[in-house]
């Protein structure tokens, strides 16, 4: 039986697919790692691949609570995923950047997050994947 997605909030459509795809996505990564890797550290390294920020510039740029962050790049650093420094000039900030290693897992990651782009457009076609693509960049005015 097909579901009637029309009478679904869009809303609620697009967390329920957020949800599957993160699920897909970290049972991927786990599937081909023996290192847990968590959504929250996925989401913080994203904001600190090829940068140096500020712990509290990560904390401010992720939708996770200042100490939940302090406590996921503790986790992270332990892991050996990521490096805390200290700011030039500045004795109270720390800077946080990925290890060699932390890029290297990034990197394994967007190719396994691309190779589950690859199966969804070939099921729902390439053209619809842009076009999402293009509906979810855009600016809705909200």
């Amino acid at each position: 039986m097909k579901l009637d997605y029309r009478h679904i909030d869009l809303i609620d459509l697009i967390s329920e697919r957020h949800g599957m795809l993160r699920k897909l996505s970290e049972d991927l990564w786990n599937d081909n790692s023996e290192l847990h890797i968590s959504n929250s550290e996925w989401y913080i390294m994203s904001r600190i691949y090829k940068r140096q920020p500020t712990i509290a510039e990560v904390s401010k740029n992720v939708d996770i609570s200042r100490q939940a962050t302090h406590k996921f790049i503790k986790n992270m650093e332990a892991k050996k995923l990521v490096v805390v420094m200290n700011v030039k000039n500045n004795n109270k900030e720390k800077c946080i950047e990925l290890t060699e290693f932390g890029n290297e897992c990034f990197e394994k990651n967007e190719a396994l997050k691309a190779s589950l782009e690859k199966k969804i457009a070939d099921k729902i076609g390439e053209d619809q994947v842009v076009f999402l693509k293009k509906i979810l960049k855009s600016d809705w005015g909200l």
